[in-house]
């Protein structure tokens, strides 16, 4: 079936804009073909008549592609909330905010794909759907209309989940005082994506003086930079804008605000190895012992730091939802898990519903300003102690086949066969092949594995002595040469550097 080419995982995504490269596939028509399957899931767990949120980020395709599902939903019977620009965590509160009390979320985000892409994330009353949830979803598009149309309304979505983030952040400082984060300045870079309302709605009201702050208004060309905290040019433009205005903070957003990162006021970006240290930092001072879930393609001196802090590292496969499902999975199994984070930015804690949620990331690290300033201590004096590599190199190969997958594996499994002097495999690792070095090649380690979603294969490197990676990519490259399905570009233009 052709709609089933838009399923990525646990969410849909495809091109909404045709562009002179790209024909759009997630189309009014799917949307509306999509509309009704989600009508037909929902209808398996909670009674009629049914309720559902419907929000987007700043996408140019939103607003058009928000209609068609909201009007094939009222078609259907459904009552539809319509809240206009929101973020994707919003969208779950719909369901948990007695006010709202939605038997859905439904969010359009492609979150930091280009302008001309767009998707549906889904949530329910227990949470994000799964993999099979949407495959589901995607095979019942079948639309059954119902005898009376379901009601709409539009109702202001952030305002109130802002608020709860406010009550929330005191009572994580433990005051009552109104504006604990007065005489700070905290800047804000939402990429024009959904995130500017957490300057004037979270921050102002906690006293933060947010001036400086940029990129706030939704656009969906994105003209400044990718909303995109993994994305280096984009940690760039806050690193600047924190040392320009002098901020003692500088909070990133994606677009649709499920991911987050932040620059201290040194200008140190706190990303990836140093976002998963800090919050486990927090996580495990309030719950000594807990397991940390991550993915896979985290650093060795991670795992030393958070055992140095009397907690558990689990490193776990790629995927946002696979690595919240393998903490739910750990809590179930009575081992306590409290945070599921990827170094993409992906983060969700226990006590907030096991919810990727950027803003509760931000909410966290506010939650500890005023006393780390009270001791004259900075957040990178949090993480003091975890050492970073000298080198780091990430490459993509792209496959050129039809079965990938296949292709893919026999590469990893060739390489896990033929290890030269120096390599031993890490098997404390759930996906691909992980390969500690020594010498002749310095002292670190590398990932080489399937990307999710896309045919390529990923190449993550860290090393602690500088000089060796061109030994290394070459070692790998010779690897490569007998499947000619590999395109070794990537490592073409890795020597031309």
């Amino acid at each position: 079936m052709e709609r089933m080419k838009l399923q990525n995982g646990s969410d849909i995504r495809g091109v909404a804009l045709s562009t002179a490269e790209f024909t759009a596939e997630l189309t009014e028509d799917a949307v509306r073909e999509i509309a009704s399957g989600l009508r037909t899931w929902l209808l398996q767990h909670y009674a009629a008549p049914l309720k559902v949120a419907v929000g987007r980020d700043s996408r140019l395709s939103g607003e058009a592609l928000q209609q068609a599902l909201m009007t094939q939903l009222q078609a259907e019977g459904v009552t539809v909330i319509d809240c206009g620009l929101a973020t994707t965590p919003a969208l779950f509160m719909s369901t948990q905010f007695a006010d709202f009390d939605c038997d859905a979320g439904v969010m359009l985000t492609a979150s930091h794909l280009p302008y001309y892409f767009n998707g549906i994330k889904i949530f329910s009353k227990a949470g994000g759907a799964e993999k099979e949830d949407i495959t589901f979803i995607l095979s019942h598009p079948e639309a059954h209309l119902a005898d009376q149309p379901g009601t709409y309304q539009q109702r202001d979505l952030l305002t109130p989940y802002a608020e709860d983030m406010v009550v929330k952040i005191r009572r994580g400082m433990q005051t009552e005082e109104e504006q604990p984060l007065a005489g700070m300045k905290i800047i804000v870079d939402a990429g024009n994506g959904a995130g500017g309302f957490f300057a004037d709605k979270v921050l102002r009201p906690l006293g933060a003086d947010t001036n400086g702050s940029q990129f706030l208004e939704p656009d969906g060309h994105f003209p400044n930079h990718i909303p995109n905290p993994d994305n280096k040019e984009a940690m760039a433009s806050i690193t600047e804008a924190v040392l320009r205005e002098q901020a003692d903070l500088g909070i990133i957003f994606d677009t649709d605000v499920d991911r987050s990162a932040v620059v201290t006021k040194s200008g140190q970006p706190l990303n990836r190895n140093n976002m998963i240290a800090v919050l486990s930092k927090i996580i495990l001072s309030e719950h000594p012992e807990t397991s940390i879930v991550t993915n896979s393609p985290t650093s060795n001196h991670l795992k030393t730091f958070i055992e140095s802090l009397g907690g558990h590292q689990v490193r776990y496969i790629s995927g946002y939802r696979n690595v919240i499902n393998k903490a739910i999975a750990l809590n179930e199994a009575g081992i306590d898990a409290q945070l599921a984070i990827e170094t993409s930015g992906h983060a969700a804690f226990k006590e907030n519903y096991f919810l990727d949620d950027g803003a509760y990331v931000i909410a966290k690290i506010l939650m500890l300003l005023p006393a780390l300033r009270r001791q004259n201590i900075s957040l990178e004096d949090l993480i003091a102690t975890l050492k970073q590599p000298a080198e780091t190199q990430e490459l993509r190969f792209k496959i050129h086949a039809s079965d990938y997958r296949s292709t893919g594996e026999q590469v990893i499994a060739s390489l896990a066969q033929e290890l030269p002097a120096g390599w031993q495999i890490d098997h404390e690792n759930e996906e691909g092949v992980r390969i500690q070095f020594s010498a002749p090649y310095g002292e670190g380690w590398f990932l080489l594995r399937l990307s999710l979603h896309e045919p390529l294969l990923v190449l993550q490197i860290e090393n602690d002595e500088a000089g060796h990676l061109p030994a290394i990519v070459s070692k790998i490259s010779d690897f490569l040469l007998p499947f000619e399905a590999i395109d070794q570009s990537a490592i073409k233009q890795f020597f031309k550097k």
